[in-house]
């Protein structure tokens, strides 16, 4: 027995006319939220308030950005803005805090010496020696 496979399993099956489920809440959401805003406020304020629902209502139901529903998009914006960020190429600020007391410099403290010259010349060749053995040595 052979079954017939549907062929287009992405496209939503249309519901309501030539609307589908979501298209048809999203509109009558946007136009009840209108509505309710022309009756309630005067008609400057719903114009101002109610307009802006009925255009995100309209982009909602038809307005695809990148071939992915709106709805998906402005839950991409929503997560990015709320979201913390880290900027791995930004220098964090270093602020120096000065207080309002003085230290003054204790003689307690070590000194550090300075490495006489002829050991220096010593960690040299031995920086060198180092670095040509890695050099012989095979990987």
């Amino acid at each position: 027995m052979r079954f017939e496979v549907p062929q287009f399993i992405e496209i939503e099956d249309k519901i309501i006319g030539p609307f589908t489920w979501k298209q048809f809440v999203y509109l009558a959401g946007g136009i009840g939220v209108a509505v309710v805003f022309f009756i309630t406020f005067p008609l400057i304020i719903s114009v101002l308030i109610g307009l802006p629902v009925a255009i995100l209502a309209l982009l909602l139901a038809f307005y695809p950005v990148n071939n992915r529903p709106f709805s998906v998009f402005l839950e991409s914006i929503i997560t990015f803005y709320k979201g913390t960020r880290l900027f791995y190429w930004r220098k964090q600020n270093e602020t120096v805090y000065r207080g309002r007391t003085q230290i003054s410099p204790t003689t307690d403290s070590p000194t550090i010496s300075k490495i006489p010259h002829g050991k220096a010349s010593g960690i040299k060749s031995l920086s060198h020696k180092l670095e040509m053995q890695s050099l012989e040595t095979p990987k």
